[in-house]
């Protein structure tokens, strides 16, 4: 037991001892844990005491004595470069504060400046206001209003004016009541039924039926007759039977005289005899017809009066339109035979077939004139013939003559022959009668209309009868007049005709037929067209009340040379497009500014301010000041085909914001289908015009629409970019050349040697043939020109290949001035990027385009383009400059 006791005895004092160690360890690990830092944290409190223990803090010491310590050198550093860093901090703040302080005084003094610049632009706005106001009261001082002229209506009864002296003696100062036209009637024409007279039933029934569409058709006639300024009765032509003759002059001047409205002398009536035939009835020699004038082709001297009767051309195409593909191109000039005619004068025909050789005329009029012309032309032509100088064709006999006048030459054979002659001719021959008292013949006009129809050149030997509307038409740009005497010198002239002049003649002959002897449409509207000479403008609306005053409280035009600016009077109405005042066709017998057509209707327009032009006018430096011109007339109207692309289109309209020059906007909708109801119009500060079609065409771009008030229309596709000062620059260009189109992207036609067809061809080059209507500015004119004038033919094709509309423009306004067209700028391409895919990428695209050129070529009988290796460009195009001052042209 002992021992285990000393064994735990002796064995226990070394535990004893590690436990008192370890207690000892852990006190001396807790005082340095816990009292060490306490003193540390007091001694560092206490070390930097400055003047007594209440008042303690935390700074270097003086002489850096605590940081020559070893272990506080790296908190030293940090503290003294965060100490910097709060010091600049603190100094900026108080820096910005001041600025602060600063900009707020001048806040308060731009807020008052604002306030009084309010106060002052009211004041200015009520001094305008005052001054329109001023202005307007004397304006309507100096500028009495005019109410417009009262019509004199005569009833049935009325007797009419004092009988001439002598029917032969009637003009229209004499035999036309100018009271039932005055300047605001707009031309009405009443028309008789012709079944409600008792000659009517022996009328051709084809002429009538020809002439009953021809008058429906004409917006110048009228169902109210005590209205009416013309009264329109047709005549003839009557059929030939011998069961139902004519009624003799006695019987038809009772029934003339029995008309409702023929009060007593018939005046302003119009009597139409169209002729058919060579061999047609001139039953009204005979008769009196009183202040009634007569429309018909074959005339006595005893009968036409000169000034009042009207000599029309036949009415060959009745019913039938003239199928322009079957017309002979124009070109080349010099055909197969120099000239040609056959013919059949019984009477000459014994004299003329003698074998010696006729006298000279001076040897023939040394003694007693000739009896008959007529023998010596046939002799002179037979020589010609006969000396195969040049392969003529003449022809004194026929096989099947058709029936003529007396002294007048009868047509040969079938009218297909003749025309079959007559194409490979390029003069054609027109003898008229050798009796000097028919003045005009229905024989003569025939062969007239088949030369002009299929381009051979007329030559009339004889300078005594009347062609076709001679007082209207200046027939020495078609057709040579030859007296008969010198018709051994005829040989002589027409050789030394240059073909510059031959080609002239022809498009000008061709333009002759088309426009008036093509169709009855076309014979009936140019019939009525002579109530021009009545002093009657057609064109001019009733406008009510017109505001009539000086001529000085206009602004004047600064350029002279844009006085007339395209503006029609009736003198200039009549003449053909060699003396027009611009090189435009005027048609007599349609409407200048016709209204929106009945197919289209408005949609709405846009809000906005209109621009009131100001300013002299003119070019240059004076239209750069005015802006435009002094007139809106003299600005520029967009004019901007879409279809079913609104966001596109939104964009392009948003891009015409700000645009000078700009007059408003006709947004020509071609889709079926509506605008959007949530669509937003873009406020672009002018009005934005929208018409919807109900036809999906391209035709559509070019109709002459009459909200468009300006001369000048940018025609621009909606996908089109063009910058501002593009377009300012496009139309100063076109303001120097209204009669062209101007524009920016161009093109050319090309000859396919292989295939001996023209080509459409976009590549780049250094000449041009057009220049593409997606971008382009042109007259208004010709938009009228193209809807109503140009043949049909070329919009059925547009339509069909829904191509080409741009290609048709360039056709007709290069046919009409026979000048190029201009482009403006380098610019290769302008259409807009991001843009969806427009129809030019499809394939097919220039393949229709190929056709569309050569069809047209068909129909105009010629390649009316011409090349051009002109562009404009102003001086300034590579100096970067404000619009305002880029004043001058490049011409390259």
């Amino acid at each position: 037991m002992q021992r285990n006791g000393g064994g735990i005895g002796a064995g226990g004092q070394p535990w004893v001892l590690r436990r008192v160690r370890l207690t000892w360890l852990s006190f001396m690990l807790f005082f340095i844990l816990v009292f060490f830092p306490l003193i540390a944290h007091y001694y560092l409190t206490t070390i930097d005491e400055a003047g007594g223990p209440d008042n303690r803090k935390f700074v270097p010491r003086p002489g850096g004595e605590l940081c020559e310590a070893k272990h506080v050198q790296d908190l030293c550093r940090i503290r003294e470069s965060v100490s910097e860093e709060l010091l600049q901090l603190e100094a900026k703040r108080q820096e910005l504060n001041g600025e602060i302080a600063r900009l707020n005084l001048r806040i308060e003094a731009c807020k008052r400046s604002i306030d009084s610049a309010k106060q002052d632009l009211l004041q200015l706005k009520n001094v305008i206001s005052q001054t329109e106001h001023s202005y307007k009261e004397l304006m309507a001082q100096n500028q009495p209003k005019l109410s417009l002229p009262v019509r004199l209506l005569p009833d049935k009864e009325d007797p009419g004016l004092p009988p001439p002296k002598s029917v032969r003696s009637c003009r229209l100062r004499s035999c036309f009541n100018y009271g039932r036209c005055p300047l605001t009637s707009g031309f009405p024409v009443y028309v008789y039924d012709t079944g409600s007279y008792p000659w009517g039933g022996y009328i051709d029934p084809l002429v009538k039926q020809a002439f009953a569409a021809s008058v429906k058709s004409n917006i110048y006639v009228t169902d109210n007759p005590s209205v009416a300024c013309i009264y329109l009765v047709l005549v003839g032509e009557l059929e030939e039977s011998s069961a139902h003759p004519p009624p003799p002059p006695s019987e038809l001047e009772k029934q003339l005289k029995a008309l409702p409205y023929w009060r007593s002398d018939g005046h302003n009536h119009v009597l139409v005899h169209f002729s058919r035939k060579s061999m047609t009835q001139n039953f009204l020699y005979n008769v009196s017809t009183g202040r009634a004038a007569v429309a018909q082709s074959t005339f006595f001297e005893q009968q036409y009066r000169e000034g009042f009767d009207l000599v029309v051309s036949p009415l060959v195409h009745a019913l039938s339109e003239p199928n322009f593909l079957e017309v002979p191109p124009q070109v080349p000039v010099k055909r197969k035979y120099l000239f040609t005619f056959q013919g059949e004068k019984v009477e000459s025909l014994r004299s003329s077939l003698q074998e010696a050789l006729p006298q000279s005329f001076e040897e023939e009029m040394e003694g007693d004139p000739p009896a008959d012309y007529d023998d010596r032309i046939i002799g002179t032509l037979k020589a010609v013939q006969d000396s195969h100088l040049d392969q003529v064709l003449v022809e004194f006999t026929c096989k099947s003559p058709q029936p003529t006048l007396p002294t007048e030459w009868a047509l040969c054979g079938q009218r297909e022959n003749r025309l079959e002659v007559l194409k490979v001719s390029t003069f054609s021959l027109v003898i008229t009668p050798g009796d000097g008292q028919l003045v005009s013949s229905a024989g003569c006009g025939m062969r007239l209309f088949e030369a002009l129809e299929v381009g051979a050149i007329p030559v009339v030997l004889g300078d005594h009868s009347k062609l076709p509307y001679h007082q209207f038409i200046r027939w020495s740009e078609a057709v040579i007049i030859v007296p008969k005497p010198r018709v051994t010198e005829l040989h002589f002239l027409l050789r030394s005709l240059s073909d510059n002049d031959l080609l002239a003649m022809r498009r000008q002959g061709r333009f002759l037929w088309e426009t008036y002897f093509s169709t009855s449409e076309n014979v009936l509207s140019t019939i009525l067209a002579t109530g021009k000479l009545a002093g009657t403008d057609a064109n001019l609306a009733d406008n009510g009340d017109l505001d009539l005053g000086p001529v000085e409280t206009e602004p004047p035009y600064a350029s002279p040379r844009f006085l007339r600016n395209f503006t029609y009077t009736a003198v200039d109405i009549y003449r053909t497009w060699n003396q027009a005042p611009g090189p435009f066709h005027l048609f007599p017998h349609t409407p200048l500014d016709p209204v929106l057509p009945s197919e289209a209707k408005f949609l709405g327009s846009g809000t906005g301010f209109r621009p009131i032009g100001g300013g002299t006018g003119g070019s240059g430096k004076e239209f750069q000041a005015a802006l435009g011109g002094n007139v809106p007339r003299e600005q520029f109207t967009v004019v901007m085909l879409t279809y079913e692309r609104e966001e596109v289109l939104m964009n392009s309209l948003e891009r015409l914001n700000g645009l000078p020059y700009l007059n408003k906007v006709v947004v020509v909708w071609n889709s079926p289908k509506p605008p959007s109801d949530d669509l937003l119009w873009p406020d672009i500060g002018l009005p934005i015009v929208v018409v919807r079609t109900e036809k999906n065409s391209l035709n559509n771009r070019f109709l002459p629409w009459d909200v468009v008030e300006t001369e000048a229309i940018l025609s621009i596709d909606d996908d089109a970019h063009l910058r501002h000062d593009e377009i300012m620059f496009g139309f100063r260009v076109w303001r120097e050349a209204r009669d062209r189109i101007v524009g920016f992207p161009g093109r050319y036609h090309a000859w396919d040697v292989n295939h001996q067809s023209w080509l459409y061809n976009s590549n780049y080059s250094c000449e041009l043939s057009m220049v593409l209507t997606g971008a382009a500015f042109f007259h208004k004119y010709y938009a009228y020109l193209y809807s109503y004038v140009m043949p049909q033919a070329i919009r059925d094709m547009v339509d069909e290949y829904i191509n080409c509309e741009d290609i048709a423009m360039n056709f007709l306004v290069s046919h009409i001035t026979r000048k190029p067209p201009i482009k403006v700028t380098s610019r290769w391409t302008f259409r807009c990027p991001g843009c969806p895919q427009a129809l030019s990428h499809d394939d097919s695209h220039f393949h229709e385009r190929h056709k569309c050129i050569n069809f047209f070529v068909k129909v105009y009988g010629y390649m009316p383009l011409l090349y051009t290796q002109f562009r404009v460009d102003s001086v300034l195009f590579k100096t970067r400059l404000p619009h305002d001052k880029t004043k001058c042209f490049k011409f390259i």
